[in-house]
């Protein structure tokens, strides 16, 4: 559940240039509180609660835009393929700005990186970055986004098309291997997904 401190009146202001319906509280601490895609944000005095299961639409909305972010980003496949789920973490130098893992369905684990590198990079790219650092523990999927080995596999070079779209949205970007310790929440929110 993120936490914003922000002045709430120009978080109301910025929630209603985006088209966004912005109520009354439902309580006297409550200032505001306003719902878009699936997430509801509360505001009280000096900061805004946002609640539900993605609470990145509105977020989004309501952070400073621009600057820099780093994206670490795991998939897992049990099998391969097999079950598989994604795992990635933005982060900026406050801290963790955003982080998700879900299931994916059957894939195998290369399929589950991508898409778990794409999910990481839409959701920068949903916070308004303009620059991203990217990490991930797969030598294989840095190096393919690098130009440095080929995308042979059909499935792959799709996904890698893909990734390299959203990459280019941004006006700033590197991609680079970390070992699997430097990637570990990443690694655990994938896990964590296959495990539930």
């Amino acid at each position: 559940m993120p936490v914003i401190d922000c002045d709430v009146g120009e978080a109301r202001e910025r929630l209603e240039n985006a088209g966004v319906t912005v109520q009354a509280g439902n309580t006297d601490h409550e200032r505001w509180r306003a719902s878009h895609g699936d997430a509801t944000a509360v505001a009280y005095e000096g900061t805004v609660v946002i609640q539900g299961e993605r609470p990145r639409d509105l977020e989004a909305l309501l952070r400073e835009e621009g600057g820099r972010a780093h994206a670490y980003f795991d998939g897992a496949a049990r099998g391969n393929p097999g079950p598989a789920a994604i795992g990635w973490v933005i982060v900026t130098g406050d801290g963790i700005v955003a982080e998700g893992g879900e299931r994916i369905g059957r894939a195998t684990n290369n399929q589950a990186e991508y898409e778990a590198l794409i999910a990481g990079l839409e959701a920068a790219r949903e916070y308004g970055y303009d620059e991203v650092q990217v990490r991930g523990d797969s030598e294989l999927i840095v190096k393919q986004i690098r130009g440095e080995y080929d995308t042979n596999n059909p499935q792959l070079r799709e996904k890698r098309v893909r990734a390299l779209e959203v990459l280019s949205s941004f006006e700033r970007w590197s991609i680079e291997h970390v070992p699997r310790e430097v990637n570990d929440r990443a690694d655990d929110l994938a896990n964590e997904a296959l495990d539930g």
